[in-house]
């Protein structure tokens, strides 16, 4: 016997087809033929995170942050060098070092301020995003669009770390854990809150996280500038790292801004929330409550364009950490077009002497 459909399974039913017809010929365009189906039937069933967790290059096109920080992607992305003179890029076996160009200048300015400071020889960069953003496999909500960073409460050495060394130095927290989110003031040094608030200083940074106990901490201890700490918000964890955001860069129309900061210093009502019961307590389960299933974000969850940005020819790693001038070799027939017109012979030039790129635009 067949049962006639309802007009919202006949709805829901059209929209799925419709999905799928897009995404098999977004598919198609890039890859063709039967292939393209098995991109397409993957997109429609595969949780996004694994999607773009399996990307390992960004893609070949124009800079830009898509969605919002926490539901989006990043076309066009840009990889902050393994080594600097002022920083070493961590865990790198994740590839998580790429973000939009504002982010990675950004990142390479605050990494010559912390020397200035006394932080050491420079900074450890954690995670910024994937090569195009997305959905992570694991660890976080956001760093979707390229325009979040993670920074180390260490100071990049003297001697430069090894590959093995960035995947197995552990974290040092901030924090005395025998009691109740305080800071210790062994580890806790003024230069540790010297370099939080130069990165709140900047006027491209929207936000910093850091760990309650930190924010209570700088409440009690900041005689600089009380406006910029409004910018430093509490979060959970972040005790052995804090969290730089970027406001979208202007004229990018596809990324969706935040909601502004509210006005004064933070050091008010909102803070001493993160000290009360509340945002600690275990959430209450009903007796025989059954299981609820989670639900992943799928790429159709995701901005439009996002399927693009996935599908999109992948640019070489080389040009996309030193500069198309600097690629080796190019990874397709776009960078190979731009290559065509450079005069510079990159094929001439050795990797040692690969310089760190200053072509990129520097934030002031």
């Amino acid at each position: 016997m067949t049962l006639e459909k309802t007009g919202a399974e006949k709805t829901g039913a059209k929209a799925g087809t419709l999905r799928k017809i897009g995404l098999a010929a977004l598919a198609a365009a890039f890859f063709g033929g039967a292939l393209a189906d098995g991109i397409a039937h993957a997109a429609e069933s595969t949780p996004a995170k694994q999607l773009f967790g399996k990307v390992r290059l960004p893609s070949n096109s124009a800079a830009a942050p898509i969605g919002f920080y926490a539901k989006g992607c990043m076309a066009g992305a840009v990889a902050i060098p393994t080594d600097g003179p002022t920083w070493q890029a961590m865990r790198l076996s994740r590839n998580r070092r790429w973000g939009n160009p504002a982010m990675i200048s950004l990142l390479e300015k605050f990494s010559r301020d912390a020397v200035s400071l006394g932080w050491g020889s420079g900074i450890l960069i954690g995670d910024i995003s994937q090569p195009r953003g997305g959905p992570m496999l694991t660890g976080h909500a956001s760093h979707q669009i390229g325009l979040d960073a993670d920074i180390w409460f260490q100071a990049k050495p003297a001697q430069p770390l090894s590959a093995e060394a960035r995947e197995d130095m552990p974290f040092v927290s901030m924090l005395d854990k025998s009691k109740f989110l305080t800071v210790n003031p062994k580890r806790w040094t003024k230069t540790h809150a010297n370099l939080v608030m130069q990165a709140a200083s900047y006027p491209q940074v929207e936000r910093v996280f850091v760990n309650p106990a930190i924010k209570k901490k700088l409440c009690e201890t900041w005689t600089g500038d009380r406006g910029l700490l409004g910018k430093v918000r509490p979060v959970y964890g972040h005790d052995e790292h804090f969290h730089i955001r970027m406001h979208c860069p202007s004229g990018a129309a596809n990324c969706k801004a935040q909601a502004a900061v509210t006005p004064g210093d933070g050091c008010d009502k909102s803070l001493a929330w993160w000290f009360s019961k509340e945002p600690w307590a275990k959430p209450t389960v009903k007796p025989n409550a059954k299981p609820v299933k989670p639900r992943f974000t799928m790429l159709s969850d995701l901005p439009k364009a996002c399927a693009a940005v996935l599908a999109a020819p992948a640019a070489s790693e080389t040009s996309a950490t030193f500069g198309t001038a600097y690629a080796a070799q190019p990874a397709s027939d776009a960078d190979a077009a731009i290559q065509n017109v450079i005069n510079t012979t990159a094929g001439d030039l050795p990797d040692s002497d690969i310089p760190i790129p200053e072509a990129r635009p520097t934030l002031q």
